[in-house]
This record gives C-alpha cells, structure tokens and sequence, in this order.
C-alpha cells in the first residue's frame, strides 16, 4: 500500500509540475515563440515514442503475452479517441479578439488536458510496477510533456485577464487526475502478470495516440519551418539514450 502510494504521488507531482511549470512560463511570456513551442512539443512526442516502442510494449508482452498486449493497446488508443470525439480538438495557438472566448478557450483546453492526464498516469503507475527505473523516465518525461499543456491552458486565460492565482489552481487542478491515473495503474498493475500486461498495453496505445494525434501535429501546427521535426527526432534520440543507461 505504500508503494502503491508513493508511486500515486509521483504521478500527482508530475501532473500538477508539469503544468504548473508551462503556466509559470506563460505568466512570464505571455506568447512564448512558435518555434520554441514547436520544438518542445515534437521532444516530448520523440522522447515518448521512444519509451511506448522500447519499453512499454515489450514490458507489456513479457508480463503477459502478445494478445494481452496488443488488447490493451486497441483500448487504449480507442479510449483516446472516444476523448477527443466528445472534446473539442485543441490548438496551442487559438486566437480571438473576445476576451470571453479566451477564458472559455483556456476552460475547455483545461478539461482535455485534465482528460489526457489520466491514461498519462495510468502509464506511470503501471510502469512503476513492471520497472521503477521505466516509471521514473516515463513520469519525467510526461511532466516535460506538461508544460507546453500548461503553457496551452494559461495563456488563453492570461490574455482573458483571469487573476494569477487562479490561472495556477485552475491549472493545478488539470493535472490532478494524473495522480489517479497513476492510482489505477499501480493497484491494477499490482494484481497479477495479466493486468500489468493489459495496463501497459493500455498505456501503449493511449500514448501512441497522444504523440500521433496531438503532439506531432501541434508541433507542425504551432513551429515554424523544421521546429517541431527537429524537436520529434532529438527527442526520440534522446530517449533511446536514455533507456539505454538506465
């Protein structure tokens, strides 16, 4: 039970720092470049395609078998997709002259991000399970993931004019359901070889479709010339490195 504690801390604490970093850059810049953005935006989504291929899946057919796996990715990602059918599709650039559609732009980012947040977390802690030294990279890297989400929400909400202090809990608060994600990842992954097989492919397929159907193009989308394509090849460089000192 304290294992599976601390680990729902470390994903609380990569949820909410996440964000919480991207919005303090947003109070400060309140338009950070596009090519900056870009950039972040493409490592995060190399970075973390690295982990889901490397790491990820085989963890999640050593535990159980190619099936489990595999079944776990096709929820995962179909989970995914069912979010962004019922949520409006983001951009970390929306623009308009109504400072009402601005709070209301920054909300609605709000709840997808805190949406995303949960399957994120459920990565987390499932990994944690199969390898902690996995579950620390994946949550390092999910928090580095955070931050332009964070920059995305509050500055929206900085050009609507909403108070500081509750840009940073509105915020905060996005990044809350990572720690219960990372909860059910843990306790799930805890039961037996086969749920830690089906909570990895989970997490595959949920991140899979996060890098291909928000990272990537809002790298594309919000960089300027070779940004986000330069950011997604670093990062994937990046993360192979990284896993293979760990």
């Amino acid at each position: 039970m304290n294992e599976i504690l601390r680990i729902t801390l470390i994903g609380l604490a990569a949820g909410v720092v996440g964000t919480g970093s991207g919005t303090i850059i947003a109070l400060f810049v309140k338009n950070p470049g596009k090519a900056m953005l870009g950039f972040i935006l493409g490592f995060a989504g190399g970075i973390m395609l690295a982990i889901v291929l490397n790491d990820l899946l085989p963890e999640a057919v050593d535990a159980g078998n190619f099936v489990t796996a595999f079944s776990g990715l096709l929820v995962g990602a179909v989970f995914i997709l069912l979010l962004d059918l019922k949520m409006p599709h983001f951009h970390f650039f929306e623009t308009t002259e109504e400072l009402t559609r601005f709070i209301r732009t920054g909300t609605i980012l709000g709840l997808g991000i805190a949406m995303h947040n949960l399957p994120e977390g459920i990565a987390i802690g499932a990994s944690y399970v199969a390898s902690p030294a996995l579950g620390f990279t994946l949550a390092l890297t999910i928090a580095l993931h955070n931050i332009p989400e964070g920059i995305a929400m509050a500055c929206p909400l900085c050009v609507g004019g909403m108070r500081v202090r509750w840009i940073l809990l509105y915020t905060a608060m996005a990044g809350l359901p990572m720690g219960l994600g990372a909860l059910i990842g843990s306790s799930l992954g805890a039961v037996s070889p086969l749920f830690l097989s089906l909570s990895l492919g989970f997490a595959a397929g949920a991140m899979l479709y996060i890098i291909f159907g928000e990272l990537i193009p809002g790298a594309q989308d919000s960089g300027r010339g070779h940004a986000g394509t330069f950011g997604a090849v670093f990062g994937t460089i990046a993360g192979i490195l990284l896993l293979s000192v760990i």
